[in-house]
This record gives structure tokens, sequence and C-alpha cells, in this order.
């Protein structure tokens, strides 16, 4: 049996079930550990969790919005499971003790970010510094994107070592409402309204698009934050070009719904990593309009096949939503090709990518090699003869299983 701890700050959603298929694959003991029960801007609901797992004692600081978790206590819950494998997902102290752990115990140790080149131009040197260090004793790495292994290579991390866990979410249960919803709404805006996300400018798009179009457009807000009474009292005075509705934050269950109600999602991030919204407008079969600071844009969201990849020049902006919202062929070739694209990110597909990770780290290490599980209806990769070989190459593929999954750019 291997035993993998994954170290991380909170449940999503997203990841919930990558989780638990990695819990289901057999000769597999994975136990999560999570910083924190919640931290406090996060109103997710989340699926049932079908692995073991531990919440820390909540412990952290907030710095410019975001939550700096450490938790002292992450070193005896390490004692207790006694991990063969260590996985984490960040640089919080919390992060970083189990680091420090997985350096002093010796363990194969797997970095994991949904980070790119784009999301990280601006971090400072200290932090550099310490994912330098950390990564001259990682074993593998984790990407969410293309993008994400692009910034681990920029780190001089060797392609072999670098495997893909997409961000995805249930697509099924957005195909599953597309027959049954009116389009009541020309756009749709949602995540937290907050100024990163950048609502305001979503606003602007549908106010000027009313002037092209010469008659009233419709948004919908989903989503709340700091800046929705700001977005409010500005769709209020703009009321003659714009109908705003706001519904507040909406449960995974009631997301299908709200996609299917409008025609373009409008996704004009300043700053995102990558953007699970946009999984979910395209699983909804909307053409998205993205800005490049998302780590979706020119991955999921691809320039002129699914919807349009643009500056946040708003004249651009609106030109796109017109030529949508006036082409009936093209606004269909586009709403088809984004269920085409979003198809290949799955939970499946994520959580092959990390165990793969997983399980190459485990062969670097003699005394693990005997615990590495066979995939079903395989020899153990270490029986005689076997021709399984736990090491990557450039494209993220093992030279014969497992895979780690990586998405074409087309």
């Amino acid at each position: 049996m291997l035993k993998i701890v994954f170290v991380t700050n909170e449940a999503a959603p997203y990841r919930v079930p990558v989780l638990n298929r990695v819990a289901a694959r057999e000769g597999i003991h994975l136990q999560v550990i999570f910083c924190c029960s919640r931290e406090p801007n996060r109103f997710w609901d989340l699926p049932p969790f079908e692995f073991d797992h531990v919440f820390l004692r909540d412990r952290y600081l907030t710095i410019r919005g975001r939550y700096i978790h450490y938790n002292p206590d992450i070193i005896p819950a390490l004692s207790r499971f006694e991990p063969d494998i260590v996985v984490t997902d960040g640089y919080n102290p919390t992060h970083l003790f189990t680091f420090m752990y997985s350096l002093l115990k010796r363990k194969p140790y797997v970095v994991m970010t949904d980070g790119t080149v784009v999301s990280e131009q601006d971090i400072s040197r200290a932090h550099r510094s310490v994912r330098r260090f950390v990564f001259r004793h990682a074993d593998a790495f984790v990407a969410a994107s293309i993008g994400g292994r692009q910034l681990y290579e920029n780190y001089g991390v060797s392609a072999e070592r670098c495997f893909q866990s997409c961000l995805c979410i249930n697509n099924d249960a957005f195909l599953a409402e597309s027959e049954a919803v009116e389009k009541t709404f020309d756009f749709i805006f949602c995540g937290r309204i907050e100024k990163v996300k950048n609502p305001l400018f979503a606003l602007d798009v549908a106010s000027e698009t009313a002037r092209r179009l010469n008659r009233k457009t419709r948004i919908l807000f989903v989503g709340s934050g700091n800046e929705e009474e700001a977005v409010r009292k500005a769709a209020s005075s703009r009321s003659d070009l714009v109908d705003a509705e706001f519904n507040g934050f909406a449960a995974q269950g009631e997301l299908p719904f709200l996609y299917h109600s409008a025609r373009l999602f409008l996704f004009p991030t300043l700053w995102d990593p990558w953007g699970v919204v946009a999984n979910e407008a395209c699983a909804a079969g909307l053409p998205v309009i993205v800005s490049p600071n998302a780590g979706a844009a020119n991955e999921l969201i691809l320039n002129a096949e699914n919807g349009f990849v643009c500056e946040l020049d708003l004249s651009l902006w609106v030109d796109k939503a017109v030529t949508l919202l006036t082409n009936d062929e093209l606004y269909s070739r586009y709403a088809k090709r984004s269920l085409s694209i979003v198809g290949k990110y799955t939970f499946d597909h994520a959580a092959s990518g990390l165990l793969d990770a997983c399980l190459f780290a485990a062969s670097k290490h003699d005394s693990l090699r005997h615990e590495i599980p066979a995939k079903p209806g395989q020899q153990s990769p270490t029986a005689p003869g076997s021709l399984v070989q736990y090491s990557g190459n450039r494209n993220g593929r093992t030279h014969n299983e497992p895979t780690a999954h990586v998405f074409p750019e087309s």
C-alpha cells in the first residue's frame, strides 16, 4: 500500500472529485490535510469526501486579501500518518513545514501548482528563491495547465518530471441542463464580485454593446463580493442601456441553469491562474470572451475558435460581442467548439495526472518501487517482464504507462 499525503489550503469543489478518484485507486492510501476548514471569502458547497482527511486548526494571516496559513500542527499530523509520498500545492508556511518534513524523513516530494508564467511574473525575488530551493529537492511536478509546465521549465525543471492535472468541473451536470433553458440574457459574469475580477468592465461591455445594437442588453451577475454595491450603482445609472440582474452567490447545483440562461460569458479578469468559471461556461456551450490574464486563455479558450482572447480594450470587446450576438452561424460554431474542447477536461484525466506524478516520484526511490500499484489489468510495474516504466517525456506521456494528460492548444 502506497501512502500519499496531500497538503492543501482548503477543500475546493473542483478538487474533491479528483482526490476521490485518486483515493479509489487500488494500492493507494490517500490522506488529505487541509490547513483550514474554509477560508472566509469562500462559500463553496462541496461534494462528499471519499478519502481520509484531516482539518488542521485554523491559523492564518490576511495580507492584501490573501490568506497565509501557518499550522505548526502539520508536523504531528504528518508523523501520525507516516506518508511514503508528500504532495503540496503552495508555498505558505504550512506547505514549507511539510516540505522540510519530507527532506528530514527523505520522502519523495511532489510540487503542485495552478500558477503560470503570467500569474507569477510579478512575484518577489524572495518568492522566486523559495521556489528554486523547493524545486531543487522535488522529485516530480504537477501543473494545472500548459502555462504551469512552462513555469516549471523556466526554473530549469526537466520536462520528464512534469505532469499535468487539469482544473475541471462536472461537465455532465451542465450538459444535462442544455435543452430546457431559455436564453434570456445576452451576457453572464460569474465569480467573486471583486476588483481583480473586473466586473465593472463587464458592465461597460454590456452598455456599449447596447449602443452598437441600438437595443437594451441584459447581463446576469452571479456571485458576491466587496464590489457588488459599486456595480449595482453603476448598473442603475445605465438602466436605459442595460438591464443588470444580480443573482448573488449560487450553489454548484444552480450554476448550469444560470449559465444556460445567457448567450455569452464575459471573463475580463485582471489576474487568474486558470479560471474554472471558463470550464463552466464552455460546458454550458457558451462562447467566451476572456482577457489574456486568465490561465485558461489560449488553452481552454482558443481565439477565434470558441471565443476571443482580447486585451482589456473596451471597443475590441464590444466588437467581438456584437459579432457573436448578430451572427447565428458563427455563434453556433463557437458554442459547439466550446463543448468539444472542454470535454477533454475531466476529473478522470486530472486524477491520472496527479497519480502519475506520485508514482513517478516513488519509482525514483528504491524502497518504494515494490509498493507501486499496477493499473487494472496490468502486472505490477516491478514484476519480472513488466514493461511499465514511470518516466515521462516532453509531451507529458510516459514511455509506456501511465499517461500524464496534456491538452493540445487545438
